[in-house]
């Protein structure tokens, strides 16, 4: 743990840095209201490291316990120069390591894949870290969309509710979906702080939407793993379906979501319907 003269040090250097920047170098957008003081606020800075304001407070105080991935995504944002970067390091002390935050790229687990192939009559996903979708079904690509698409670093079930259109008309109840898609991130970002792909993540989606930067900062509540959705298909038309949530016991950041319709009911008929419009159509499975 560094020495608190050098902690204290440290925050007058971070603030220094955030002084420096205004909202559009970072891709935020300029406010017409004047600011009292110079450069970012420290929520804004704390919103693109996908760290809690709080905890940002506390490091330019040099109150906080300091971690390299943390610093390292801190950096990033404040746009430090690699010797600027070397003197946060240094200010940090010898005991914080300068190496990037990494965890292994997932991968769909095998069975989680066969289980969702053989769900022939039911859309199924599984999705990792960051919303990311790792596997899918051809009945869930024609719900949803062609994920086979969409490159794979950018397979996001929250970035695509924020950056496709077609999201907004497939669920009538938009807000609320993507609300939750919010929380689900805030959560793994408190889990896993100094996550680089999740910064990249949530800067990107900072500077794009409004809405998003409102309710990251809000502080949302992830819900339930289960529950019922409206949908508004541009092929069959009103869906109701039910969707519950299943983790992997071999990886627990792996959750296999799968839909749903009461049988009988007309949204049974309409999945049935999409079913034969999938195996027609014929959409990539990853």
């Amino acid at each position: 743990m560094p020495r608190s003269s050098n902690l204290r040090a440290l925050g007058g250097f971070l603030k220094a840095r955030r002084a420096e920047l205004a909202p559009g170098d970072v891709g935020l957008p300029e406010s017409r209201r004047r600011r009292r003081v110079p450069g970012l606020r420290r929520e804004e800075v704390a919103l693109l490291a996908a760290i809690s304001t709080t905890h940002y407070t506390r490091l330019e105080q040099g109150r906080a316990t300091v971690s390299g991935p943390v610093l390292r995504t801190v950096a990033q944002v404040l746009r430090l120069s690699e010797d600027q970067c070397g003197q946060l390091f240094e200010l940090a002390g010898p005991q914080v390591f300068d190496r990037r935050y990494r965890r292994p790229r997932q991968k769909v687990q095998p069975q989680l894949q066969r289980l969702v192939d053989d769900l022939m009559a039911s859309p199924a996903v599984v999705l990792g870290r960051r919303t990311d979708i790792l596997g899918w079904n051809p009945l869930a690509a024609a719900l949803v969309t062609d994920f086979g698409q969409i490159p794979s670093r950018h397979r996001s079930y929250a970035r695509l509710l924020f950056t496709d259109p077609a999201m907004r008309m497939l669920y009538p109840d938009w807000e609320n979906v993507a609300r939750r898609a919010v929380a689900q991130l805030r959560a793994e970002a408190a889990r896993a702080p100094g996550d680089p792909r999740m910064s990249t993540l949530v800067g990107e989606l900072s500077t794009r939407d409004e809405d998003f930067r409102t309710w990251w900062s809000a502080d949302a509540v992830a819900g339930r793993g289960v529950g019922a959705r409206d949908l508004n298909h541009p092929v069959v038309g009103a869906l109701r379906l039910d969707w519950d949530t299943l983790t992997s016991a071999a990886d627990p950041e792996q959750h296999l979501i799968v839909w749903t319709a009461e049988p009988g009911s007309p949204s049974d008929d309409s999945l049935r319907v999409l079913a034969s419009w999938a195996a027609e159509e014929r959409p990539i499975r990853g």
